[in-house]
Parts: structure tokens; C-alpha cells; sequence
């Protein structure tokens, strides 16, 4: 096989990372960006050349105007799309946000028309399925203490 051929072989996934954010009472925050239909989480595409750690605070910056420390991964999930092909994503853990936090949240207004913390249990209807199967995860893995391996939003086994 020629290096050609092997590299049109080679996947070349697009990749995604944000954080879940917490608050005081342990619900999730949730960004409602003007372009979906649905609640999303903060967070966005990865950069060329950017680690994923890297693109989560960026975009958190970009999307909330604010830098809070960004924890642990939480998951990482394989979950190719037809529309894109395949997409690996990571969760990491935003922490709970102190009041001076959420108090300074500044949206990205031409992304986002709000941001607000719901209960872990709405996500299902909040979010696109895959997206809730792996928020689900990502608050198992955390209260765990661990981080998982996920493919379409699920443990892989």
C-alpha cells in the first residue's frame, strides 16, 4: 500500500469538546444557540492544530465571556454522523460555577439567545438524543470520579 493510499484510509474526524457546568443545586447549564432547534451544551468544533482542552475554553470564553477553570474529561464519545462523517466529541468537567460566574455570563449574541442551568433529568427532552445519552454519561463519569469511553453516546463494551 503507498503512503496515498494509506492516508486517504486514515480517518480524519471532525472534533468537538465542551464543558457541563453546575450549579449550587447540581442542575446542568445549557446554551440555546440561535441556529438549532435544540439545547446544546457550551462548547464547539476543535481548531486546526488546537487540543480539545484548548478549543473548551476558547469557546466557553467566546460563547459565555467568561474563563472559569476547566476540569477533568468526563467522556469521550465516537459518534460519526452521515450528514458529517465521523465526529469524535469530549466532555469535560466545567465544575460548579460560583455566583460571580454566573453573574458575568455574557452571550455571544450572535450565536446564543440564552444560557440556563435545568435540572440533569430534562435533558432528554432538552437535547438532540446522542447529545443526552452523553450529558447522561458525563454526570455518571463524575460523580464516578473517572472518565469513559463512549460511541453514540453509549458505554462501549
Amino acid at each position: 500500500m503507498t503512503e496515498t493510499e494509506h492516508e486517504k484510509r486514515m480517518a480524519h474526524p471532525r472534533m468537538a469538546a465542551g464543558a457541563l457546568f453546575f450549579s449550587d443545586q447540581g442542575d446542568v447549564l445549557l446554551v440555546r444557540p440561535s441556529y438549532k432547534p435544540r439545547w446544546e451544551i457550551p462548547g464547539g468544533y476543535v481548531e486546526v492544530g488546537e487540543s480539545p482542552l484548548a478549543a473548551c475554553r476558547r469557546e466557553v470564553r467566546e460563547e459565555l465571556g467568561i474563563s472559569p477553570a476547566i476540569g477533568a474529561l468526563l467522556v469521550v464519545d465516537w459518534a460519526p454522523s452521515e450528514a458529517e462523517g465521523d465526529k469524535v466529541l469530549y466532555v469535560f468537567d466545567g465544575g460548579q460555577l460560583r455566583p460571580e460566574d454566573v453573574a458575568a455570563i455574557k452571550l455571544a449574541q450572535d450565536e446564543l439567545l440564552a444560557a440556563k442551568f435545568h435540572p440533569a433529568e430534562a435533558a432528554e427532552e432538552l437535547l438532540i438524543p446522542r447529545l443526552a445519552r452523553r450529558v447522561k454519561q458525563a454526570i455518571a463519569a463524575r460523580e464516578q470520579g473517572c472518565s469513559r469511553y463512549l460511541e453514540h453516546g453509549e458505554p462501549a463494551s
